[in-house]
């Protein structure tokens, strides 16, 4: 027997709750740590010399870069995801 299947309905109710909160803060983690792939990445490409301000040029790179970044991932996610359905049937 299941240890789940013991549990109180309320007590699953939170169980369910909790493990929708565990989700949500798996997918923040998960795009915290693209944003800091995708700025490691960008800055290592586009940033000649730190200043205090950034230069044309830089900056359109760091847009393109992460416009690039994005994109990339999003073909990804996609066709996996596609992958996945196609799996599922």
């Amino acid at each position: 027997m299941d240890s789940f299947d013991s549990l109180s309905a309320s007590e699953k109710a939170e169980a369910s709750e909790l493990q929708r909160m565990i989700a949500v803060e798996q997918q923040k983690a998960q795009f915290q740590a693209q944003v800091h792939t995708f700025t490691d990445i960008c800055w290592d490409k586009c940033v000649d010399s730190p200043g205090s301000k950034l230069d044309h040029r830089t900056e359109t790179c760091l847009v393109s870069c992460v416009e690039r970044f994005i994109d990339t991932t999003l073909t990804i996610t996609n066709r996996f995801t596609q992958m996945v359905q196609k799996g599922a049937h």
